[in-house]
C-alpha cells in the first residue's frame, strides 16, 4: 500500500470545549508549532469559535484549516439550531465533521441523515470528515465490518468518484473514544484496511487507494506514532489531544514523519 498516494491528515476535533477567548489563545500557541508541518491540519471548533478561528488561522497560521463539527443537508428552513453547508462556506470554512458516533449517540443521526449531510457539504464545496465505527457490543460480536462496511456505503451512496477525493473517512470504534481504550495499532489497521477494500468495490482500486482514512479512537501524543506507522492509517481525528498544543502537535509532527 503506497501512502504516499494519499496525504495525512492531522484534525482536531474540540467537540464542546473552548470560549473564543481560550480558542484564540489555543491558535496562537499551536500556530507556530505546526507552521511546518507536511500533513495536513485541521482543527474543527465549535461553530461560536469559527469567526476567531477563520480570522487568526487567515492572518498567522495560514497552514491550519478551519473545519465546523456538524451542518444540516437544507440549505435554509425552519431548523432551530442548526447551521446550513452554504452559512459554513460562506464564512471561510473548508471541512466539516460528519456522522460522529456522538451525533449518532446522542442526537438521532442515522445512517440516511449522514448521507444526506455529506451530499449537502460536497454541494456546498465543503470536504466532509466522515466518521464510521462500532460499539463494543458489535465488535464482542464479531460484526466490526458489517457495521463499518453499512456506515460506509451508506454515506458514500450518491457520491461520485471525482467527489470522493474530497471526503475523508474516519474510522472511530465507539468503544475507544473517550474512554482512554485504544485499538492496536494492527485492529486500527485492519478496520482502515477493510473501509478501504469497501471502497474499492464500490468505485476502483486507484479511488481506494487515493482516499485518505484516519484513525479517530483517544490517539493521542503516546501512540500516534506507532497507529500512523500502520499502511492503512493516513491520519487522525483528536478529541482530547487537540486541547492541548504540545499533544496536538506531536501527533501531527508523527504524521509529518
Amino acid at each position: 500500500m503506497n501512502k504516499a498516494l494519499r496525504q495525512a491528515v492531522i484534525a482536531g476535533n474540540w467537540k464542546m470545549n473552548k470560549n473564543r477567548k481560550e480558542a484564540l489563545e489555543l491558535i496562537r500557541e499551536l500556530g507556530p508549532m505546526v507552521k511546518d508541518a507536511s500533513c495536513g491540519v485541521v482543527i474543527c471548533v465549535p461553530f461560536t469559535d469559527l469567526e476567531t478561528a477563520l480570522t487568526y488561522t487567515s492572518l498567522e497560521a495560514k497552514n491550519i484549516k478551519v473545519g465546523a463539527q456538524n451542518c444540516h443537508w437544507e440549505k435554509s428552513g425552519a431548523y432551530t439550531g442548526e447551521i446550513s453547508a452554504d452559512m459554513l462556506v460562506e464564512m471561510g470554512v473548508e471541512y466539516v465533521v460528519i456522522g460522529h458516533s456522538e451525533r449518532r449517540q446522542y442526537f438521532g443521526e442515522t445512517n440516511a441523515t449522514v448521507n444526506k449531510r455529506v451530499r449537502a457539504a460536497l454541494d456546498a464545496g465543503l470536504r466532509p470528515i466522515v466518521c464510521v465505527g462500532e460499539l463494543l457490543a458489535q465488535r464482542e460480536l464479531g460484526v466490526t465490518d458489517e457495521i463499518v462496511g453499512l456506515q460506509t456505503k451508506a454515506a458514500l451512496a450518491g457520491v461520485t468518484k471525482q467527489e470522493l477525493g474530497r471526503i475523508i473517512i474516519a474510522y472511530e470504534p465507539v468503544w475507544a473514544i473517550g474512554t482512554g481504550k485504544t485499538a492496536t495499532a494492527e485492529q486500527a489497521n485492519e478496520v482502515c484496511h477493510y473501509i478501504r477494500e469497501v471502497v474499492a468495490g464500490l468505485y476502483d482500486r486507484a479511488a481506494a487507494d487515493g482516499l485518505t482514512i484516519q484513525y479517530g479512537g483517544s490517539m493521542n501524543a503516546k501512540n500516534a506514532a506507532e497507529l500512523l506507522k500502520q499502511p492503512d492509517v493516513d491520519g487522525g481525528l483528536i478529541g482530547g489531544a487537540s486541547l492541548k498544543a504540545a499533544d496536538f502537535t506531536a501527533i501531527v509532527n508523527a504524521a509529518s514523519n
